[in-house]
């Protein structure tokens, strides 16, 4: 077996070594117009079409770093006989399902690792089974290719999402499974679920961006609660850790549901460089920023601030503001961040992938010398990403997009280069 990769997430923008993906599978094909907004969706997704975007963001990753995927790192796991019955167990229990216990453990490794994600079909042998209007005992995962939630790198170790959502809940328990039994990663895992009095803890990936090595920004959002917030803030306390760090807090709109995480209003694409949403992150308005100093052990002081950017000047990081959807006009703005405008994933310092479809943000971002380069020139190696200074490569987002969110959302970088500042 290849050597494990050790987790170390420091920022955001470190060049990237390790991503865990999903591309998206027959899950998304299991949904209907009946149970898309149970599924967390607006809309229904044509597979063949995400599956085609999906694979651009694939491919330009698979060109500059090492690509992990989600089903394969299940199948490391489910090909340790100790390590299948664990997750089933755990699986079967947490979802009132200990009937299915015996014929999970009875299907075929790859199998069964395709039917945890896809969904098991419900067997008509019962009277109340052939009256059920559900078509899965085991309901299919359809939001598994958003790998940032379930999993989040914060520095050596692995934070295991507390979803706001029980249909998603599967997600959390396979990604702990990957982390703690594919041996595939060197890391410890910290899981919300094992601390008493967690029931009011939810915790989702797309909320917990890493600024540097002692400042984290977490969004106060409908899927983040505080007391997600406070669970973070008193594992750092408890550390052992005795520098100085700093919580910033974002409070986030619970409607409409492009709000759903900080990283659809901000993200980061340099050093010196962020994508912010105008009327959330800059311009006045009702959502607090809170900025928390950790010192000695101890939370020191809990203070509000003007906003993220005024924070992370004061700490020592002086960001360029660029706005998703241009300056001009804020309808723009509104439609473009519905579509994931302001959600970036950087793979290295100043090189981003984003959606095409959001023109005006990519003409901001050009005005601002990144240069836009399409996923499939790099990877049909036409074109080198590693070569510009800055640069924007963007994957095609018709379907992608329904999902609620955009490249951030796709991706769990599990080890970057540091940054020097």
């Amino acid at each position: 077996m290849e050597k494990r990769m050790q987790i170390n997430v420091e920022t955001e923008i470190g060049t990237l070594n390790g991503v865990i993906l999903h591309s998206p599978g027959a899950e998304v094909e299991n949904m209907t117009p009946k149970n898309a907004q149970r599924a967390l969706y607006s809309d229904i997704l044509n597979l063949s079409v995400a599956r085609k975007e999906y694979s651009q963001l694939y491919g330009v990753l698979s060109r500059v770093c090492q690509t992990y995927q989600v089903g394969d790192l299940l199948v490391d796991v489910l090909s340790n006989p100790v390590a299948k019955e664990e997750l089933i167990n755990v699986i079967c229990k947490h979802e009132n399902a200990l009937s299915l216990r015996d014929e999970l453990m009875g299907v075929p490794t790859r199998e069964l690792a395709r039917l945890l994600v896809e969904g098991l079909p419900l067997h008509r042998n019962s009277l109340t089974s052939f009256l059920s209007q559900e078509r899965f005992s085991l309901p299919p995962l359809y939001n598994f290719y958003f790998t940032r939630d379930a999993a989040i790198s914060v520095y050596n170790e692995v934070l295991i999402g507390k979803m706001a959502n029980m249909v998603r809940d599967r997600e959390s328990i396979i990604m702990e499974a990957i982390f703690n039994k594919s041996g595939r990663f060197e890391t410890s895992t910290i899981n919300p679920m094992l601390f008493n009095d967690n029931s009011e803890i939810t915790i989702e990936g797309g909320d917990v961006l890493i600024a540097r090595h002692d400042i984290m920004l977490i969004g106060n959002s409908c899927r983040t609660t505080t007391k997600g917030i406070d669970f973070i803030i008193n594992r750092l306390i408890s550390s052992g850790d005795k520098s100085r760090r700093y919580v910033l807090v974002q409070e986030l709109p619970h409607k409409p549901e492009s709000f759903i995480h900080l990283d659809m209003v901000f993200t980061f694409l340099n050093a010196d460089e962020c994508m912010v949403f105008e009327p959330i992150i800059l311009s006045p308005n009702r959502f607090q920023t809170v900025l928390i100093t950790i010192d000695n052990g101890k939370v020191q002081e809990i203070k509000t601030v003007d906003n993220i950017l005024v924070a992370l000047r004061d700490l020592g990081m002086s960001l360029k503001p660029i706005i998703c959807g241009g300056t001009i006009d804020p309808w723009t703005q509104e439609r473009e961040q519905w579509h994931s405008g302001a959600n970036f994933f950087a793979f290295g310092p100043g090189k981003v992938i984003g959606y095409a479809r959001n023109i005006y943000t990519m003409e901001e971002m050009n005005r601002n010398g990144y240069e836009i380069i399409k996923a499939k020139d790099v990877i049909a190696n036409r074109i080198d990403p590693l070569a510009y200074k800055k640069c924007v490569v963007t994957i095609d987002g018709s379907e992608l997009p329904r999902g609620g969110g955009g490249a951030r959302c796709m991706t769990m970088p599990v080890n970057r280069q540091s940054v020097r500042w």
